[in-house]
């Protein structure tokens, strides 16, 4: 990376430096950039607030407008299993991300192969596959869903036995309020986030006797004890991470305790600066292996020889079978 141009006085990058040489790549490139709410806030700052992010989202919500842009080239600054998505329903176009290590647990938690042989056992028994799966794993399901349309999407079947990859702690969740609502069984994979899980049920216990009157504000991805326990002692919300900002935003309470990723933290706070959001800082390593250098090195690349090194590339074969599920998934948006 060329970084002359563009040094502070006293010779390092500002994140002023950063993002003018950003907007002026993107420009240049024809380049959006979908960032996600895991992201470093620095990337989260949209472009009419200042910042280099076209949009900012959770899965569903950056999965529809990867399929609205009209830039040539797309910048996914999320996980690999993201931008896969993201090319998947943009075919045509180039899909890069600014790290290709930076990968999930929960997406590596299951495979193609696992989902195939799970079929010749149960050939009749649906797979509704959760967004955070590779492209292989995403083409062997019925249909996708993200945590946000889950609920709507499990309802939407008429068997009465389905199968839920590959989140253990999400399905748990779901599987509880779905039979209580229509008596459906779900059959749950043994997949599971390294971040979420750490959301144990007693991990709250200090905090919340330092603020016995806030509100839980819980990931679908934290395990079932830890909603029982904290959401009837303490109210407040389960669901997405949409659910969860929508919730604080017409909550008329202050204060708030979340179990998510530490940077949907810096999200909330953003968005709603009178009320207050304690933030266990759990960090995702893989959202955090995405940065302003790593977004610039990868607008600098595009065009020549180093693309390769952040494209995604998928078979044809994938990218066909895989966007079925995908598509079915977006008519619940």
């Amino acid at each position: 990376m060329n970084t002359e141009l563009f040094l502070s006085e006293n010779g390092t990058l500002t994140i002023q430096d950063y993002y003018t040489e950003i907007a002026r790549l993107k420009k240049e490139k024809n380049v959006v950039i979908l960032s996600h709410y895991y992201m470093p806030p620095q990337l989260q700052l949209l472009v009419d607030e200042g910042g280099i992010a076209d949009f900012l989202g959770d899965s569903l919500g950056l999965s529809i407008e990867a399929t609205k842009v009209k830039q040539e080239n797309i910048i996914f600054c999320g996980v690999s299993f993201m931008a896969e998505t993201a090319k998947i329903l943009n075919p045509t176009k180039n899909v890069f991300i600014p790290n290709k290590n930076a990968g999930c647990s929960l997406a590596s938690s299951i495979t193609a192969n696992d989902l195939k042989n799970f079929k010749k056992r149960f050939p009749n028994i649906p797979i509704i596959g959760y967004v955070n799966t590779y492209a292989e794993t995403k083409a062997e399901c019925d249909i996708c869903c993200t945590s946000r349309n889950a609920l709507n999407i499990v309802r939407s079947f008429t068997e009465e036995t389905l199968m839920f990859v590959p989140d253990k702690y999400m399905g748990a969740n779901l599987r509880t309020r779905i039979h209580r609502e229509t008596g459906k069984n779900m059959m749950l994979w043994d997949g599971k986030c390294e971040v979420h899980e750490q959301f144990k049920s007693d991990s709250f216990n200090i905090i919340k006797s330092q603020y016995p009157n806030a509100k839980m504000l819980l990931h679908w991805e934290v395990p079932e004890a830890t909603v029982k326990e904290n959401l009837e002692e303490m109210g407040g919300v389960l669901g997405s991470t949409s659910d969860i900002i929508n919730y604080v935003k017409n909550s008329k309470d202050h204060t708030f305790i979340l179990g998510s990723e530490c940077d949907l933290g810096s999200t909330l706070k953003r968005l709603y600066a009178d009320k207050q959001f304690i933030t266990p800082c759990i960090k995702c390593q893989y959202m955090k292996m995405i940065t302003l250098d790593a977004t610039l090195n990868v607008l600098n690349a595009i065009g020549n020889e180093e693309q390769k090194n952040y494209e995604i590339k998928l078979d044809d074969e994938i990218i066909y079978k895989a966007a079925i599920p995908l598509k079915r998934m977006l008519e619940f948006s």
